[in-house]
């Protein structure tokens, strides 16, 4: 992915803070949008795109921690970095025990912001691309017929052809003729490949 599909989304009641992190943040071509509260944020946050939130934990009407806690139940699972001022070290703490990723402290060193933004904005790329992996997995499990997910099934479990036969009541050369089945329609190149697949989703879904 680009970085042009990486959005930070930085939340703080002060403007200042917001056009400094803004400055810095776009000199290494991340893709930033600002906001004065939290419920601003909530009315225009896309989240699935990439990137990550900068939130300030004290701020007034919504705060950062109460913020945290609605973008949650929303299921919206960007990784957070909390801003926080000296006497406010505790509830970034809670913030972390809730699920922030990690903490910045006022004034802020700009190395240490571009390299913590960076951590999250990765992190969240490779959640999207995992969940985009895992729905495409899910995508070939369901096109398979019944049988065809029995013998997936079995398959994994490391048993060969005469094995499964014998467990589906079926001939070898049916089995053999279902597995390849499994194989093409899964685009697997291998049983290596099959199992990766299959560990990807956790489980088995599709035709019941």
């Amino acid at each position: 992915m680009t970085t042009t599909e990486q959005i930070v989304y930085v939340v703080d009641d002060d403007p200042a803070i917001r056009d400094s992190l803004q400055w810095l943040l776009t000199s290494v071509d991340l893709k930033v949008r600002t906001f004065s509260s939290g419920q601003e944020l909530l009315d225009q946050v896309t989240p699935d795109l990439p990137g990550c939130l900068l939130i300030d934990v004290r701020m007034p009407g919504m705060s950062g921690l109460e913020l945290q806690h609605e973008l949650t139940a929303r299921g919206i699972k960007l990784p957070i970095v909390i801003i926080t001022g000296h006497g406010d070290v505790q509830m970034a703490v809670r913030a972390m025990k809730a699920g922030a990723l990690d903490f910045i402290e006022k004034p802020f060193n700009d190395q240490e912001i571009l390299e913590v933004v960076q951590r999250a904005v990765d992190r969240s790329v490779s959640a999207v691309e995992s969940s985009a992996v895992k729905e495409e997995v899910e995508s070939r499990i369901a096109s398979l017929t019944p049988r065809e997910r029995q013998v997936l099934e079995l398959v994994v479990t490391g048993l060969p052809n005469r094995g499964i036969a014998l467990e589906l009541g079926r001939s070898e050369k049916t089995v053999e003729f279902h597995r390849a089945n499994v194989m093409e329609k899964m685009q697997a190149k291998s049983l290596a490949d099959l199992m990766k697949m299959v560990m990807t989703v956790g489980e088995i879904v599709g035709n019941p």
